[in-house]
């Protein structure tokens, strides 16, 4: 019966390619971003939550979405953060009995605009073949060259400075006021897991808008710093690249994550580009060159850090590569306890292989204070 009721719905991709589907929920309306897909099978409600994923239009490619409901543990910021969601077969029915709601109802509270029956291979085979590209969704199926007059008004997510939208505006505490460390974080994107990661190993963390000034960092007296996720090209992050050129002077550890990874990049001088259609899912392999060991894990960037600049540079060292396509997967600072991975070890979704690098985070602190 809903099914039939349902709207007629589309994705308009900028080069003027459409997908047809059907809306969900009661939202009706346009959403404008740019597509990219998530190879995921579980996890969506994490990944529609990561504000990572701000700005854009999400393609699921597992089959079914929405079978297991959702709950209120299993998000990573405050609200859906995705600009909307593409997907093959969506179920208004769910079957976890722990579960606080369906999908459909939460996507509803949310405000978010979704559409299914898309032919999803297709769509995620044309983004591998032809790249991310700005696109929108809409229940406005009646005029087509309307849309696509909206749609050329959409920025190019190249040069785009998204973290603003999704940082804090205010600091603020997270974890044990009597824990044994004290981090300073910046928030240029922070999910919800990073932070219970960094709490569990004993760190009251004390959590930064974007544009924060070392001096304000400094004075919650941390033991090291981090610099989180986030979304948007790194690149025009002046504050946060010009803060971590002085987290760099304080000789004390610092740990980056993605977004983070690429600014720490940047403060040393080493470039980033826009990939083609970017990493986004649970699955990519990665190779630990400290190690020799494979990691199995969960990404989701659009942007990555030049090779040929980083292997120049005499002050860093890359110990980790993306075995699909040898992109730069972690660095490391020869003379500082300083390091970052473009990749996701606390998951939220995904596996834990790469949980060890907030182990080895808290080991450099310790290291630094003997």
């Amino acid at each position: 019966m809903k099914y039939q009721e349902r709207k007629k719905a589309l994705v308009l991709l900028e080069d003027g390619t459409i997908f047809y589907g059907k809306a969900v929920g009661n939202k009706e309306g346009t959403a404008f971003g740019e597509v990219c897909f998530n190879t995921g099978m579980t996890g969506y409600q994490e990944i529609f939550t990561d504000p990572s994923y701000f700005g854009q239009l999400m393609v699921t490619t597992n089959a079914h979405i929405g079978n297991y409901g959702t709950h209120v543990d299993e998000v990573e910021s405050d609200s859906i953060k995705i600009a909307g969601l593409i997907c093959k077969n969506f179920s208004y029915n769910y079957s976890r009995p722990a579960a606080d709601k369906s999908l459909e109802d939460f996507l509803n509270d949310n405000g978010l605009l979704a559409i299914s029956d898309v032919d999803t291979r297709a769509l995620v085979s044309y983004i591998r073949d032809n790249g991310a590209m700005n696109a929108l969704i809409s229940t406005e199926v009646d005029d087509i060259s309307k849309l696509k007059e909206e749609l050329k008004k959409v920025p190019s997510m190249k040069g785009l400075e998204l973290a603003s939208k999704v940082s804090t505006k205010e600091p603020y505490f997270y974890g044990d006021e009597k824990a044994k460390y004290r981090i300073s974080a910046l928030d240029i994107g922070i999910k919800k897991n990073i932070l219970r990661n960094l709490a569990k190993r004993d760190a009251y963390i004390k959590v930064f808008p974007y544009n924060a000034s070392i001096e304000e960092m400094q004075a919650f007296d941390p033991d090291g710093y981090f610099i989180s996720n986030g979304p948007g090209d790194p690149s025009p992050l002046k504050d946060a690249i010009n803060t971590t050129k002085e987290i760099l002077k304080t000789n004390k550890p610092l740990f980056g994550i993605c977004l983070g990874h690429q600014v720490l990049a940047l403060a040393n001088g080493v470039s980033t580009y826009k990939m083609h259609h970017g990493h986004r899912g649970i699955n990519h392999p990665i190779l630990n060159l400290m190690t020799g060991k494979g990691e199995i894990t969960s990404q989701n960037h659009g942007f990555a850090i030049n090779r040929e600049e980083a292997e120049a540079h005499p002050d860093l060292e890359i110990t980790h590569t993306h075995l699909n396509d040898q992109t730069v997967a972690g660095i490391k600072m020869k003379y500082k306890n300083v390091f970052s991975v473009q990749y996701h070890p606390e998951a939220s979704p995904g596996p834990h292989d790469a949980d060890y690098l907030f182990d080895q985070f808290f080991e450099a602190i310790k290291a630094s204070q003997n």
